[in-house]
Formats: structure tokens, C-alpha cells, sequence
């Protein structure tokens, strides 16, 4: 963790932060495991291809980031034709990064440098609070199920154990260097 998620003086804060980091723990966890050839398989109809999708991931959280927390450091966008398994995932640790770090400016408490959370430049903003944090997970979840989903209608089906393992938040947690999980202590 870097210290300025050390700055983090509200149990929500750190709750946050937390939810956040086993959320992009699932999305990691589905690029480790995903057959390379699912990568940019062709769905059939108009549907994204599993590449497409992670990397609308990345570019979405970098426009929140851009356009909540400028003062972060956006990290570059992926380009979904030619991003590789590798890039994706690199580019999705580093947004995670700098999502925790928006998180933690805007729930920390001791007045967040963060007021307000920008969705999009068309979406109206909302107030820095619980709202922002549920977006962005229900965000994240939709397009892992997209995936998941994908992977298995393309003839790439994940294991079983990936499957079930993405539910394990107490391992995931685990996984993140984050002692506490829910309820469990700040984990700092």
C-alpha cells in the first residue's frame, strides 16, 4: 500500500479500499486463467470480445480517475484491438492503484480531496460516498460475468476452481496483503 492509502482515517475508507483491491483481485484472477486463444476470440453478433472488454474496464476506470481525482496520475489507455493478456493486466493493476488512491481521497474522511464522483462527462456527479464505491464494483462485476460468460459460450471454459475462487473474499483478501477483510480490523 502506498502511504497515501495510509491516510485513510475512516473505517469505510479502508473498507473501501479494500472491496476494491479483492474486486480487481477477481479481474486478475480471470486473466490468469483465461485461455490466450479466448483473448480475441470473435463473439458471434455485435458483442465485444473478452479483450474489449477488459480494456473498457481500464479506459473507464482512467475517465473517472480524470475526471474525479485530477490530481492523480491517469494512467495511459489500452487500445482494445491491440492490448495483449499482459498489458491488460498491468494496465489493470496500475488503474486499480490509482482507484484505491481516489477511494482513499474521497472516503478517507478528514475532508477527502474528492467531493465529488464524475461517472462519465454526459452523467450528472454524484456526492463522494458509498454510491461511488457500489458503481464501480457493479460496473466491474457486470463485465466479469460478460467474460465468464463469453469464455464458456466460445468453447474456453474456465475451471471450476477459478470459478468458485473469485467468491473466496477472505483468500482474495489474503492475496492483497490485507490482513482484516470485512469487519476483521483495518488490515493497515
Amino acid at each position: 500500500m502506498t502511504t497515501r492509502l495510509r491516510k485513510v482515517h475512516t473505517p469505510f475508507g479502508w473498507a473501501a479500499i479494500q472491496i476494491f483491491a479483492a474486486n480487481e483481485r477477481m479481474n486478475q484472477i480471470l486473466l490468469e486463467h483465461l485461455d490466450p486463444a479466448a483473448w480475441t476470440a470473435k463473439p458471434p453478433g455485435k458483442t465485444r470480445t473478452i479483450a474489449a472488454i477488459f480494456t473498457h474496464m481500464h479506459n473507464v476506470r482512467t475517465k473517472w480517475i480524470r475526471l474525479s481525482a485530477p490530481h492523480l496520475k491517469v494512467p495511459k489507455q489500452l487500445h482494445h484491438a491491440r492490448c495483449t493478456p499482459q498489458q491488460a493486466r498491468a494496465g489493470l493493476a496500475e488503474s486499480a492503484a490509482r482507484c484505491a488512491e481516489m477511494l482513499a481521497d474521497a472516503l478517507g474522511g478528514k475532508g477527502g480531496r474528492i467531493q465529488k464522483f464524475h461517472r462519465d462527462g454526459w452523467a450528472k456527479p454524484w456526492p463522494a460516498g458509498p454510491e461511488m464505491l457500489c458503481y464501480m464494483i457493479s460496473h466491474e462485476a457486470h463485465h466479469r460475468g460478460q467474460v465468464c460468460m463469453l469464455a464458456h459460450q466460445l468453447g474456453f471454459r474456465l475451471p471450476a476452481a477459478v470459478m468458485s475462487g473469485i467468491w473466496n473474499w477472505e483468500k482474495l483478501w489474503k492475496e492483497c496483503g490485507l490482513a482484516g477483510g470485512t469487519g476483521g480490523g483495518s488490515g493497515r
